[in-house]
């Protein structure tokens, strides 16, 4: 007759070491969720810290600039511009690191209303105009005819638009073209609008279309890179679209320019 004493123990033995596996695993992730607490704390509250030493130097800059404490200099006045600038290009920075903070910790909502898809656009035009012109870049803006009123946040659809309009203006070299366009498309058979936003830049190659849409990731992460950031403006922008039940995409190729494409539903998140 077989002894089975040896092979019980040995199953009592493999179910003991599993059980200390798990353990361990459910520790490990324990430690990381609690990490990713801090880290998403730690960014949100250094945000808050910063924007406000920040805003303040913007402040006794403008004035400065408007000559409120007495004449300044051209030459004054081109540092004191330089200074502006840059505080809020690090302003807004910030205001990214903060809104991705808020997302890790899943504090986002959506502010819905019924908007006017031309009417975003046309915001988005006057905003970039001087921009592009400066750049020596044509801006085209079209809606289709048939696009609806849409429920939306207007705050978080703008910044979409702006941060792939900004992208786009950035990277495409002056006589370029960059646009924005929309029109209607059906998925799942609800209606939503389709927007790409498009540009004759330096594109993107194909095994780098996943990494631009990761948190911190830039193609170029080189001291000398010409284009700087938190490399956090493509996940907030994923976000924000996924957040109203759409999604984000894009097509592009070295040399040929960069088209992205996203989508909101017509009546709104279901």
């Amino acid at each position: 007759m077989p002894n089975i004493e040896p092979a019980a123990a040995r199953r009592e033995s493999d179910t003991g070491a599993l059980d200390a596996r798990l353990r361990e695993a459910t520790r490990v992730i324990g430690d990381l969720e609690a990490r990713d607490s801090l880290k998403s704390q730690f960014l949100s509250n250094i945000s808050h810290d910063l924007r406000t030493p920040l805003t303040a130097i913007i402040t006794h800059a403008e004035i400065l600039r408007d000559g409120i404490l007495g004449p300044v200099s051209d030459r004054q006045l081109e540092s004191i511009h330089s200074i502006i600038n840059g505080s809020r290009q690090l302003l807004g920075m910030v205001g990214e690191i903060l809104t991705y903070a808020r997302g890790s910790a899943n504090q986002l909502a959506l502010d819905t209303s019924e908007l006017d898809v031309r009417d975003v656009l046309r915001q988005l035009g006057e905003l970039n105009e001087a921009l592009c012109a400066r750049n020596g870049l044509t801006l085209e803006l079209d809606a289709s005819s048939d696009v609806p009123m849409v429920v939306a946040d207007r705050e978080k659809l703008t910044h979409v638009l702006a941060n792939l309009l900004g992208n786009a203006i950035a990277f495409t070299p002056g006589g370029g073209r960059v646009w924005v366009r929309a029109s209607v498309v059906r998925e799942n058979s609800e209606p939503h609008v389709l927007f790409e936003v498009g540009d004759t830049g330096i594109g993107i190659a194909p095994e780098n279309h996943d990494l631009i849409f990761m948190e911190f990731a830039q193609v170029d992460s080189s001291p000398s890179r010409r284009h700087h950031g938190t490399g956090l403006g493509l996940t907030i922008a994923r976000r924000f679209v996924e957040l109203h039940g759409g999604r984000i995409w894009l097509t592009s190729a070295p040399g040929t320019g960069s088209l992205f494409y996203f989508t909101i539903p017509v009546a709104g998140k279901t």
